[in-house]
This record gives C-alpha cells, sequence and structure tokens, in this order.
C-alpha cells in the first residue's frame, strides 16, 4: 500500500488525498506523456511499491551504467538515493537532467566520510608514509569524495570490484587508503591476500590511526548501519533452525558473517546466487529486507528468508515513494524540473577520473 510509506514535504493537499490506484494511474500517464524523453531507474533496496514504476533496476553502479549509455532520454528520475543521483549527473551528458524524488534521502555511511574529514585524514597519512598511498573510495560516498580520489591519483570501486582496486593499488607498489566503509575494505583485502595483521584503522572521531605500525591498507571506520546488523551468530543459529540452510551476505556485513556465511557478494551478486540456485533450495540472506523479500517474492520454489528478521529497511531509500515520484513526474509533464541533481564542473571532472580508472581494471 503506497499509503503506509512516508509523507513527503513536497505534497499538497490533493496529493495526500488520492488513493493507491489513482496515484498509480496518474504517474503511468505522466510516464507515456513524457515517452522516450524519460528514463526511471530504481535501486533494488527501493519498496515495491515504488520499484515498479522503474524502467531499469539494479545495484547503483549498474544503473549509472545504463544512465550513461541511455542518450535519447532528457530527464532521468533515479529511485534511489542522492550519491547515486550524483554518479548518474556525473556520467551522463551535459543537456540530460538527473532528478530525485526526495533530496533529503542521503546515506548515512557516506555521510561518515565528509570531504573535510578525508581531506585531514589524508594529510595526517601523508606525515606517515608520503606518497605511499593511493586514496580509494567506494561509490557509496559524495562527488566531492570521489572526485578527491581522482586528483590524488585514486579512483572509486563498488562492492564487486574493490578487490580488483586494490590490487591495482598494490601492484603499483603503494598502500590503500580506503573509506568509508571499513568492513567492504576489511572483507576485500583478506580476499586478495592482506593479512588482517596488515591493517590499521583510522578513527575519523579522533583523527588517529590505530592498529599496524607499518600497513598495508588503511580503513576507514565508516559502516552501513543496515548491513551491520547482520551478525555469525545468527548464521549459526539460523543453520541450527534450517538444517541444510546455505547463507548469502552482502560484504558491507562484518569480517566475521562473511566468512561464517556460504557465500558473500554485491547486490547483483546475491541476487545471481537466488537466481541460479535449484529449486527447493533453501537461502538466509543478509542486506537490505526489501531486496529479500522482493527475492522470496519471485523466486517461490526456494525458501528464501532474512538472515535478521528484525533488521528495518533503509531508511533513507524508503524517504522515495509514489507520491514524491508523481510530484517529480507531473512537473516534468508540466515543463518545471524540480529536485535536480547538479554536480558542479569540477567536481563532476575529477569525479569521472576516479570512475573511468575503476571501469578501466574492471
Amino acid at each position: 500500500m503506497f499509503t503506509q510509506l512516508a509523507p513527503n514535504k513536497y505534497q499538497g493537499q490533493m496529493y495526500s488525498q488520492l488513493s493507491d490506484e489513482e496515484i498509480k494511474y496518474k504517474i503511468t500517464e505522466a510516464k507515456r506523456k513524457l515517452g522516450s524523453k524519460l528514463l526511471v531507474l530504481g535501486h533494488h533496496y527501493q519498496h515495491d511499491s515504488v520499484i515498479q514504476f522503474a524502467d531499469l533496476k539494479g545495484d547503483s553502479f549498474l544503473l549509472a551504467r545504463q544512465a550513461a549509455e541511455c542518450k535519447e532520454a532528457l530527464y532521468i528520475v533515479f529511485l534511489g538515493v542522492n550519491f547515486m543521483a550524483e554518479t548518474a549527473d556525473i556520467v551522463t551528458t551535459g543537456e540530460q537532467k538527473v532528478i530525485i524524488p526526495d533530496t533529503a534521502a542521503g546515506c548515512i555511511m557516506a555521510d561518515m566520510a565528509g570531504t573535510g574529514q578525508v581531506k585531514q585524514c589524508w594529510a595526517e597519512i601523508q606525515k606517515y608514509f608520503p606518497g605511499e598511498v593511493i586514496p580509494i573510495t567506494y561509490v557509496n560516498s559524495s562527488a566531492q569524495v570521489k572526485a578527491f580520489c581522482g586528483e590524488n591519483g585514486g579512483l572509486t570501486c563498488t562492492s564487486s570490484s574493490a578487490e580488483s582496486a586494490f590490487r591495482w593499488a598494490l601492484q603499483k607498489g603503494k598502500r590503500i587508503l580506503f573509506f568509508p566503509d571499513e568492513h567492504l575494505g576489511r572483507n576485500a583485502g583478506k580476499k586478495i591476500g592482506i593479512s588482517l595483521t596488515d591493517m590499521a584503522l583510522w578513527d575519523r572521531h579522533k583523527g588517529l590511526l590505530k592498529g599496524c605500525d607499518n600497513p598495508r591498507l588503511i580503513l576507514w571506520n565508516g559502516y552501513c548501519p543496515v548491513h551491520q546488523e547482520f551478525s555469525s551468530q545468527q548464521v549459526c543459529e539460523v543453520r541450527k533452525d534450517y538444517p541444510g540452510i546455505k547463507v548469502v551476505v552482502h560484504p558491507e556485513c562484518s569480517y566475521e558473517t562473511v566468512e561464517e556465511a556460504d557465500e558473500s557478494g554485491s547486490t547483483e551478486y546475491i541476487i545471481k546466487c537466488i537466481r541460479e540456485s535449484l529449486p527447493g533450495s533453501s537461502w538466509a540472506v543478509g542486506t537490505e529486507i526489501n531486496l529479500v523479500q522482493r527475492l522470496a517474492d519471485t523466486y517461490k520454489d526456494n525458501k528464501i528468508i532474512s538472515l535478521n528478521d528484525e533488521v528495518r529497511p533503509c531508511p533513507d531509500m524508503m524517504k522515495i515513494h509514489p507520491r514524491n515520484l508523481l510530484y517529480c513526474l507531473e512537473n516534468l509533464v508540466s515543463g518545471r524540473v524540480e529536485n535536480q541533481v547538479k554536480v558542479d564542473l569540477e567536481t563532476a571532472g575529477w569525479a569521472k577520473v576516479a570512475l573511468q580508472r575503476m571501469l578501466s581494471i574492471r
């Protein structure tokens, strides 16, 4: 039901009084009027009531690539969070306009690595290891942080390309500074052979480097609040409750959780695991609950449950809902662009450098 989702500050009285079916009809009609000028991209973590309107679905990186490849659409509406819309704006043409239904849809993890904090960390790290470090940022970061990496010889990575990015840096004989997610960094580092004892931690609160004095990998102590809710203990418990069940988790989960699970990988990898599994197989999935529920509804021949049945949806993803989508679309039909996400040219230029480096090594 659309009405179960949070209200939006842009809703007028007309929108609040519309029924779910009226909203659905109006969105469909607005999309019809806009035709090929419009592309609606939906992230897998979106609620079913929202993602049903997406023309294309995927994780943040796949959607950014789809935006870049679609030269026909003038308006790209991103059903996701701000850093995703920023990335789409960076990789599209200057004529295309990227729009997000609610500009308050941020990312808690991305906000854990502000540009000022990153620059302060970089200055301190250079005192320890001058000229020896390559900065790598997860795509779950602001355009400004991506630009910082581009300008300083670094790059971005996704959850599926983190290992390749790390190898690229190590082959250059450099140390790695990775932000903002320490768990993805630790899991990727361990997979390519960096021992835990060769990793240090940057404490963003205290501005201090902790742990190893001679690290190959420096981790920023940020995290995803949703994936933080999955634990190795839950993996053990679900195996007791459901003998023979397999466990797949996102690499934003803790190192201990990933080690205990049967499989780990990006959102697209998790979907692939379920899609290609044998009918009748059982899976406990450690990622955002909207996706888990959608997988369970899609692959009914399998038993699919959340690794933690008490985990709540991503609060920022839930800020996108049919009413504020309708608001944006009806404004476009009337010739008005609301909630455009626009990255300034200098920032976009250096951020694109970081993104292109990522693409060159995938």
